[in-house]
């Protein structure tokens, strides 16, 4: 077997794959590549049996089709250290592999490809087109609401959700909750929730460029894909259900809030400092035009700001978790940002002021 191909054509799939694949696992084949030629295309496959990513190059020259696999992060830091434009040549020898480039020469174990595993066939049941900077738009406006290593791991992912011509996407993690939503241009008859898991979000808000590129989404029985011009990402999905989010959407709110993000943001932050490292609350007392923000720690250091807010009411404190209201603000793209508030015991709801494709639910804290 022959294969030679400039360094940047095989560099590029090589990374996209490298994601999926994890360094230390129980099953040594696992931390390898999976390189098949097939018809004058080079696809590589990587997968931890969670999720897979599969990227291809079509090959300049006329190569047999074959199947080998290589360990995945010594391969991925010979590419790299090796010059720009340099040809890479991979010849086999009995139980390895000869990666040879100009004056440089490695030699790679290879195990079977034979055993390397594939996430099985499946059929997609709902399919629909977005374009890349769409199903970004959903996963960044949510993910950083997804819980880590809970008990509970049906948190520890994202529910995706269509229904009709609308698409969801929600993730919570028992404290706050992140929605955003995207109507389609036309009904895909259809309606299905599932869960991605964490690692799956990430790795395709990794791989996403933010561009107009049209990508296709495949809902499977157990499984989510997306198959992209460059890579086909396919995950399996979190074996759950994913908690009814309408329930804890705040009803009845009375007190509402607008005020410009960036100042907002800007005051959070500089509290921030002197919040309490563990607990990281912050009080909120609202007043008629005026928001004072305060916070102070256990080396009794005190932080205070005001905050000029278009607001009519009754007086009302109240106590956040400041890193969780730093992160919507962080994520809307806004002037305003709008807050629903109804007492110092409920959830404030959050929104850009003017948009309703994504609305957030922070819990309050007792201070």
């Amino acid at each position: 077997m022959q294969i030679t191909i400039v360094r940047e054509q095989f560099l590029k799939p090589l990374m996209q794959v490298s994601g999926a694949i994890e360094r230390k696992h129980t099953l040594p084949i696992l931390s390898n590549v999976l390189l098949e030629v097939k018809n004058g295309v080079l696809s590589m496959t990587g997968t931890d049996l969670e999720i897979e990513l599969v990227a291809s190059v079509t090959l300049d020259n006329d190569t047999a089709d074959t199947k080998l696999t290589l360990p995945a992060k010594k391969l991925l830091d010979i590419c790299k250290s090796l010059p720009d434009n340099s040809d890479l040549n991979f010849s086999t020898q009995e139980h390895q592999v000869l990666l040879t480039s100009g004056k440089s020469r490695f030699s790679l174990t290879t195990l079977a490809a034979e055993d390397f595993p594939n996430l099985e066939e499946w059929q997609g049941e709902v399919e629909f087109k977005l374009t890349r900077l769409e199903l970004r738009k959903l996963l960044e406006a949510t993910h950083f609401s997804m819980a880590n290593q809970d008990v509970r791991y049906y948190l520890n992912g994202m529910s995706f959700e269509v229904d009709g011509n609308e698409i969801k996407t929600v993730a919570t993690d028992g404290h706050r909750l992140a929605i955003a939503q995207k109507q389609l241009e036309q009904s895909l008859g259809a309606q299905r929730q599932l869960i991605i898991p964490r690692k799956g979000v990430l790795e395709i808000m990794r791989l996403l460029p933010a561009d107009d590129e049209e990508l296709t989404i495949q809902f499977g029985a157990n499984h989510f894909r997306i198959i992209d011009q460059e890579v086909i990402f396919t995950s399996k999905l979190v074996d759950g259900r994913f908690p009814d989010y309408r329930r804890v959407l705040p009803r009845g709110g009375d007190k509402l809030v607008i005020a410009n993000r960036e100042w907002l943001r800007s005051a959070f932050q500089r509290v921030s400092i002197l919040s309490n490292e563990k607990f990281r609350g912050v009080r909120l007392n609202l007043s008629s035009g005026v928001l004072k923000i305060s916070a102070n720690n256990p080396e009794q250091e005190q932080a205070e700001e005001t905050v000029e807010v278009n607001y009519q009411g009754d007086d009302l404190e109240v106590g956040f978790n400041v890193s969780y209201l730093l992160d919507v603000l962080n994520t809307l793209k806004t002037e305003d940002v709008q807050f629903t508030l109804a007492d110092s015991n409920s959830s404030a709801l959050i929104e850009g002021s003017g948009e309703d494709d994504a609305m957030y639910v922070v819990m309050p804290m007792r201070l």
